[in-house]
């Protein structure tokens, strides 16, 4: 028998303050890797489209109880 680690969803998950004006909003990314500092790594990485696509979202007023939620591109 072998005794493996569950691995839960939001290991993975890295949140982010996106400003606009004198406003932040609260942004979550959802990411395949396991681990926080590969998420981190990879929101660094892609950061220019990120903030693209939570600035979109936060237009057209698609927010998830007033997160902005994006995932991997």
């Amino acid at each position: 028998m072998q005794i493996v680690p569950r691995i839960k969803p939001d290991h993975g998950t890295v949140t982010f303050f996106l400003a606009s004006g004198a406003d932040r909003h609260l942004c979550r990314l959802a990411t395949t890797f396991s681990t926080q500092k590969q998420a981190f790594s990879y929101l660094q990485k892609h950061r220019t489209e990120f903030e693209r696509q939570a600035r979109a979202r936060l237009a057209s007023g698609e927010l998830e109880d007033g997160i902005v939620v994006l995932s991997m591109i």
